[in-house]
């Protein structure tokens, strides 16, 4: 069981990577491996960042030999999908849209379908734009057909869309709290989905 989380922010190591690194150590401590990919450190190891939709169906020749094939790979293989992103302007950064659309290539082989994902969002104020900023995210997983779970858990309450922040994540205990409990729901429905996900390389 592989969880896999993504850190849209800019910055590699401020407040959404504080609450991605708590859910991947809950997830860890459930049994399961865990990676971090990082958008930005990603995009900067690209001549072109962007994609520009090259040849159709994408073949993922920008992916060969660099970071961002190591982390299509990685998502190749992965069962649980944490995505985090700061709010700018409403919805996910820069940095994070320009990294999925990079994954065009395994939506063509459908690598992600029933890979099982939650969201996660930090803004400096509490109403800040987190929950459009959380839609967002989940919906660039539906267009991967993903399985999308809140930040619920049945030994808690039912949950909400998925983890909101606010600016230092560090001090935002229920957040924290919501992380932990969304990683849990995450790695008990992949388990329990595993036998639907088809692996193409």
């Amino acid at each position: 069981m592989l969880i896999t989380a993504i850190n849209g922010s800019p910055n590699r190591n401020g407040n959404t990577n504080l609450l991605l690194r708590e859910a991947l150590s809950t997830a860890e401590k459930s049994g399961a491996q865990i990676k971090l990919i990082n958008a930005a450190e990603v995009l900067d190891d690209l001549d072109l960042p962007f994609c520009n939709n090259c040849v159709y169906p994408c073949t993922g020749a920008c992916a060969v030999g660099n970071k961002l094939g190591d982390a299509l790979k990685v998502l190749r293989h992965t069962d649980g999908l944490i995505i985090g992103s700061p709010v700018y302007y409403g919805t996910i950064s820069g940095q994070l849209a320009a990294f999925w659309n990079k994954t065009n290539t395994l939506w063509g082989n459908k690598a992600l379908v029933n890979v099982v994902g939650g969201a996660v969002s930090v803004a400096m104020a509490r109403f800040g734009g987190q929950e459009t900023t959380i839609k967002a995210i989940q919906d660039l997983m539906f267009v991967q057909g993903m399985i999308i779970v809140g930040d619920g858990h049945q030994d808690f309450d039912c949950g909400h869309q998925g983890v909101c922040a606010q600016q230092p994540s560090a001090q935002d205990t229920n957040a924290i709290e919501r992380a932990r409990i969304m990683a849990r729901r995450i790695v008990e429905v992949a388990e329990a989905t595993q036998s639907l996900r088809c692996r193409r390389e």
